[in-house]
């Protein structure tokens, strides 16, 4: 297998699904589609167990790598700063989009059927959410909001005791090497895994439950689109000088990942790996992309809730008016650490419509179809994840542009990052030759 690229792998996987999710569904064979879910269902599974010791002893190793890389507190503020930008944009697109579009028009859907998520998402609980009651429950419960408060404390307290924490500090740097190793083997199952999602997705989701959402379904898949193709190729040319063909060609394997995982944590290790291989600096790279897949979700945090709001507005037939969207707009630039997890954007969603007043219920209505829209959406999330920190590093001037020249040309999934250099503190060794 190793002889075949991972993401035709990827692609061999996405068809097959698709071919066996129509079967199912076409021979009403429940064996099948069982079947289709437990294999996606399992890889799921495994991508969530590594998540909270991942993030944990990731962000705990990023926080003190910054004592290595100059101006840090600058580097810290342009991240967070070019985040909100990218998310103000992407949330614009989304408002535009939905003004334009009119998704919940004309929808006829059963609303005695609607009843709110169990998981909702208010400014109260994102406020005391953050500092956990016990840490350990934290764990239990795979907080990752939580567990991103508990390493940045950590992280920063180790960085100012100095060198009495540095038994602490490497048993976090071997931990971390461990966990990623153990991801690593599921991240290299993501075609079976794909397989599974893409063909239970396709098993369950017929035209005649996707029909009425067609429009609404189509507005986030175009509004993910144009952020990706033409929001972030701009941002490339203009403010950092570079080649978009070559941040996608380094970024693609996180990207695709991305989308059939729909999991932005899962996928860090990967996206980690694309932002180093495109030249920026590992001590920075290893702060901003930890961070940035917690709390920076442009498709998740901004496109997705501006048109589901809008949606759901119309459904119900609420008239909304310009200090709404100014509403949804500040939510999801402050909002975005809301949606910290894995797969997808429910708290975030229901943050919004309870912030503007709308019906919670209104959340239920896209749920049934919340997978096939999540898988785009942690794309785009993924993405200005790793575009973020690339633009940073340029406009500082630390990007090496020769690495970022000849990105896409070294494999990144086929290489055991353990063996290879992917985090800091890990050895040394002479660059790949061309995959």
């Amino acid at each position: 297998m190793r002889k075949i690229p991972f993401s035709v792998q990827i692609l061999l996987g996405l068809a097959l699904g698709v071919a066996l999710g129509y079967l199912a569904r076409a021979g009403e064979l429940t064996w099948l589609a069982s079947g289709l879910d437990i294999v996606g269902g399992l890889f799921v599974q495994l991508l969530k167990l590594a998540v909270p010791p991942l993030v944990f002893t990731a962000i705990v190793i990023s926080v003190v790598s910054l004592r290595g890389v100059a101006n840090a507190a600058r580097l810290a503020l342009r991240t967070l700063l070019w985040f909100g930008a990218t998310a103000l944009i992407a949330v614009s697109i989304g408002i535009g989009l939905g003004l334009l579009t009119n998704p919940g028009q004309g929808v006829t859907l059963d609303l005695a059927d609607a009843t709110a998520p169990t998981r909702t998402g208010s400014w109260t609980d994102f406020l005391t959410g953050i500092v956990p009651t016990n840490p350990v429950g934290a764990f239990v419960e795979g907080n990752v909001l939580q567990i991103v408060f508990l390493a940045l404390v950590i992280g920063a307290a180790a960085l100012l005791v100095g060198p009495p924490a540095e038994p602490f500090v490497e048993l976090n740097r071997a931990l971390l090497e461990i966990v990623q190793k153990a991801l690593w083997w599921v991240i290299r199952l993501a075609p079976i895994g794909t397989l599974g999602l893409i063909g239970k997705a396709v098993a369950t989701y017929g035209w005649d439950l996707l029909a009425p959402l067609a429009r609404f379904t189509t507005a986030v898949y175009v509004g993910c689109a144009i952020v990706l193709f033409v929001v972030y190729p701009l941002l490339l040319l203009g403010a950092g000088r570079l080649n978009p063909l070559r941040f996608f060609a380094g970024a693609g394997p996180a990207i695709q990942l991305a989308f059939v995982s729909r999991s932005s944590v899962g996928t860090m290790p990967v996206t980690q790996r694309a932002v180093e291989r495109l030249g920026v600096p590992r001590e920075y790279a290893s702060f901003a992309v930890p961070f940035g897949a917690t709390t920076k979700m442009d498709g998740c945090a901004a496109i997705y809730p501006a048109l589901a709001a809008i949606f759901v507005a119309q459904v119900f037939g609420v008239e909304l008016g310009v200090t709404d969207y100014l509403l949804i707009a500040f939510v999801s630039v402050v909002g975005s650490a809301a949606t910290a997890g894995l797969t997808g954007a429910i708290v975030m969603l229901t943050l919004t419509l309870s912030t503007l007043g709308l019906p919670l219920a209104g959340a239920g209505l896209l749920l049934a179809i919340d997978p096939i829209l999540d898988m785009v959406r942690t794309a785009t999330n993924v993405a200005g994840q790793a575009l973020v920190p690339t633009i940073v590093a340029a406009r500082e001037g630390t990007l090496d542009r020769t690495a970022y020249d000849s990105a896409g040309r070294r494999s990144l999934v086929d290489e055991d990052p353990v063996e290879r250099d992917s985090w800091p503190g890990q050895r040394e060794e002479p660059a790949l030759a061309p995959a």
